[in-house]
């Protein structure tokens, strides 16, 4: 699970309830290793940190059969008020990382004879709301990633599925404070992280004929 951190720490909690060994990935993790579970901190934006990420899964757990993409960050801010800095920073997290992972681990799943790689997206993936530029651009480029990669590895053994969860609650929305500004969902009445996560258990556990290719999910109205 590379970006297991905040709400990507749900998912993995998820898988590992469900019986997979998991890695989680995450630049804030400190390095652990059990029967079940490898803890390894790196920066997914770093080709080269990937790479060793690579190396270190491998030979650790062997090949993955299930990649959860969950690296990302959130900014809220008008096309004016975006710093060119914060723009590549958004792509970085949002749209490079996950290339970077799909690129290195997709191959190696593909040789093994399949897999899963569930990509995390959002609603911005597909929903375009005001002062969204920078992580709606990103998020925009991701689905255009997982369309592309869909084409590229049909008949290959490797299912992709992308899940575009609408407003969540993590700590993500503090410096937002969305319950203060109109229009935004209130954050008691967002999906949870726990919701997300079943959705990517119940991809990731299904049988190897059954082929999900977008899931979205949001708050009951």
């Amino acid at each position: 699970v590379p970006g297991a951190g905040a709400g990507g720490a749900a998912a993995a909690e998820a898988l590992g309830v469900a019986g997979a060994v998991v890695v989680r990935v995450a630049r804030s993790l400190a390095p652990v290793q059990t029967d079940t579970r490898l803890d390894v901190p790196c920066d997914l934006t770093d080709a080269r940190a990937v790479e060793e990420l690579v190396g270190r899964v491998t030979s650790s757990v062997g090949v993955p059969r299930i990649v959860v993409s969950n690296a990302g960050a959130f900014a809220i801010a008008s096309l004016q008020d975006t710093a060119p800095e914060e723009f590549r920073c958004q792509l970085e997290a949002n749209l490079v990382a996950p290339f970077l992972v799909a690129r290195s681990f997709v191959p190696l799943m593909r040789e093994a004879g399949g897999g899963r790689l569930i990509t995390i997206g959002s609603i911005a993936d597909h929903v375009g709301f005001p002062d969204n530029v920078a992580y709606a651009a990103s998020k925009y480029g991701l689905r255009g990633l997982h369309e592309v990669l869909r084409a590229e590895l049909a008949g290959s053994g490797v299912r992709c599925s992308l899940v575009s969860p609408g407003p969540t609650d993590t700590s993500a929305w503090d410096v937002v404070d969305p319950d203060a500004r109109p229009g935004f969902t209130p954050r008691a009445k967002m999906l949870r992280a726990e919701d997300v996560a079943e959705a990517v258990r119940w991809i990731a556990t299904l049988p190897g004929h059954v082929d999900v290719d977008w899931l979205r999910l949001g708050p009951a109205s």
